[in-house]
């Protein structure tokens, strides 16, 4: 039972971190249809966020709370830019979006070399979150984990009263699900593309933050992760944010279980297969959104 309970705990642990990477993809792509390549540089630009703002206020624990907001508006920033200049033009062009944010990625990785160096650099961790935290009897979990999982639980909390309590929230839903019906109804899409953008690419900034708390920062940190964020997003079901958050925890567990029995590689190779499995038998993902469309 405590094996279990530990490879449970380590599971979530994962999840969270998966959760907190696809959380702003969720919006961008899962809400937008928007294919957004450059959603992995906004988790580095957040990162390297924290490692400027780390080079200014030397207490660690100060900086990272400062990172947070700060990482929000940057990254959110960059996105409103990549809306403004490129992806306005593209809406209903999922492939162009690919291709041209596809470039945008590599542009910021490039700029990122320039200003940063092509080596990897580390950030100081606040002390409270060098240790350990033990959960019950011999059971432990990292203190930089549980700050990543309360980091997702009020991301999460937040955007989900954003979304079904506020105004904007409301005529966000209201353009996913018929764009030309809320333009006619007064609407401000146009407005509306670009706080969505603000916000799913502000939430990449967040990531980026808590991403330095479990290893180094690089210029291409960003490729490295943005497959396992576009893959929770799908097979959660697009533009479902409830989707997204379960089958985040789901494939945490389930990777850190078949790591316990195996390796590392093997574990990662298991959560792809189940993934094309279940989109083999669900191709629409595990949840779909309720429509009023007859297509």
């Amino acid at each position: 039972m405590t094996v279990v309970a530990s490879q449970l705990f380590t599971g979530i642990s994962i999840g969270a971190v998966l959760l907190l990477i696809a959380l702003g993809l969720a919006l961008t792509f899962g809400q937008m249809g928007v294919i957004n390549m450059a959603h992995g540089e906004f988790i580095m630009a957040g990162a390297y966020t924290t490692f400027v703002l780390q080079s200014a206020i030397t207490d660690a624990g100060v900086s990272l709370l400062v990172a947070i907001p700060v990482a929000f508006a940057v990254a959110g920033a960059m996105g409103v830019l990549l809306e403004f200049l490129l992806i306005r033009r593209l809406y209903a062009r999922p492939l162009d979006t690919l291709l041209v944010t596809w470039g945008v990625s590599l542009l910021l990785q490039q700029l990122a070399r320039d200003i940063f160096g092509a080596p990897n650099v580390q950030t100081r961790a606040p002390e409270v979150l060098t240790g350990n935290t033990r959960i019950a009897g011999d059971l432990t979990m990292a203190n930089n984990r549980l700050f990543i999982l309360g980091l997702v639980v009020l991301a999460v909390a937040a955007l989900t009263v954003a979304l079904r309590l506020t105004s904007f929230g409301r005529r966000i839903r209201a353009v996913v699900q018929n764009r030309d019906l809320a333009a006619v109804s007064g609407v401000p899409t146009a407005r509306i593309d670009r706080l969505t953008f603000f916000i799913g690419s502000g939430l990449a900034g967040i990531a980026g933050v808590a991403l330095t708390l479990l290893g180094p920062i690089g210029p291409t940190m960003g490729t490295n992760i943005i497959i396992d964020a576009f893959l929770v997003v799908v097979v959660g079901g697009i533009g479902h944010l409830r989707g997204s958050v379960i089958v985040a925890f789901v494939l945490g567990v389930l990777q850190s279980s078949v790591e316990y029995l195996t390796t590392l590689s093997v574990a990662k190779v298991a959560v792809f297969v189940a993934i094309v499995a279940f989109l083999q038998w669900r191709p629409q993902g595990a949840f779909t959104l309720r429509t009023r469309s007859l297509a």
